[in-house]
């Protein structure tokens, strides 16, 4: 296939080359680096979300492996109630989680005296929070998260704040 020189971008994190040809468009990028910034933006707007119902809350800076210490990816804290939340978000209708990720967050829990959450966001939802504990697992360990699921026993962020409790009925 022909190609053609049509742009170039470059910044110390991320370099775009966008080529022609008759019917496609190639852009040429380092994932990881794509999809490291859609997990910490995520993220980070979970963190502004806490903070808007006065807890004060980070992103864990060595969180998903870049130490053997089990960090959460966000630990979150009022002075009277403590949350420690692995985060996941995905365009797809369900979520698949590695049990060392939950078990490293429950380990983390458990040492901080921290209620510990797994925090998904679906495409056009808000973010819901369920428990480790109550959360489907898959035949070989791992851990299983459908929206629907997700949206029938879910909680939202008020009601792991402590703000509110929302009546379920079946």
């Amino acid at each position: 296939i022909y190609k053609t020189y049509f742009n170039y971008y470059s910044s110390n994190a991320l370099t775009v080359f966008l080529y022609t040809d008759c019917l496609k468009i190639y852009y040429h990028r380092k994932l990881s680096v794509i999809m490291a910034k859609k997990g910490s933006a995520e993220e980070r707007d979970l963190v502004h979300k806490l903070w808007e119902r006065n807890f004060a809350a980070m992103r864990a800076p060595a969180s998903g492996g870049a130490t053997k210490n089990p960090l959460p990816d966000v630990v979150a804290g009022n002075g009277k109630l403590y949350l420690a939340i692995e985060v996941k978000t995905t365009t797809k209708d369900k979520v698949y989680i590695d049990e060392p990720q939950i078990t490293a967050l429950c380990e983390f829990s458990k040492i901080f005296g921290a209620k510990p959450y797994i925090g998904v966001r679906f495409k056009y939802t808000k973010w819901l929070f369920l428990e480790p504990e109550n959360t489907p697992r898959t035949r070989n360990g791992n851990y299983k998260v459908e929206k629907d699921y997700a949206l029938e026993k879910g909680l939202e962020i008020d009601e792991i704040a402590g703000i509110d409790k929302q009546m379920k009925f079946e």
